[in-house]
């Protein structure tokens, strides 16, 4: 099989943590590697790594997002969007990879998967961890 790039797996990602959302509204049992397995054929670090530190930082993501958020909550966005804005915070705050491709890999996904003004709600939201939160650590 090809080598998937990043662009790819963070579209896989976002399906993966938006079907977790879906599981956890509705009350339905789940194993993450699970649906990591039924997303990705293959084993990837990434996809693993990105989808365990967003479960297992949630809590925080959820407070920088609501953090920057004006006058909205993180839980009013769509599945989707939540999902975006989740994966980008985590690995804007957790993870090594430039700060520019981070927020520039979820504008695309929101320009492809969210209407124009929550593109504009995440890329503020993200803007604003990276110059006010990155900053500090």
């Amino acid at each position: 099989m090809a080598e998937i790039n990043r662009s790819e797996l963070r579209k896989k990602i976002m399906t993966i943590l938006y079907q977790i959302s879906i599981c956890e509204k509705n009350k339905i049992t789940y194993d993450v590697n699970d649906l990591i397995k039924n997303i990705l054929e293959i084993d990837n670090d990434f996809v693993k790594e990105t989808v365990y530190g967003v479960i297992t930082n949630r809590d925080k993501i959820d407070e920088y997002a609501n953090k920057y958020l004006n006058n909205w909550t993180l839980d009013r966005l769509g599945n989707t969007d939540q999902a975006i804005l989740r994966m980008a915070i985590y690995e804007l705050m957790y993870t090594d990879t430039p700060s520019i491709v981070v927020i520039n890999e979820a504008i695309e996904l929101a320009k492809l998967y969210s209407d124009d003004a929550v593109k504009g709600m995440i890329n503020s939201v993200l803007d604003k961890i990276y110059k006010s939160e990155k900053n500090e650590q």
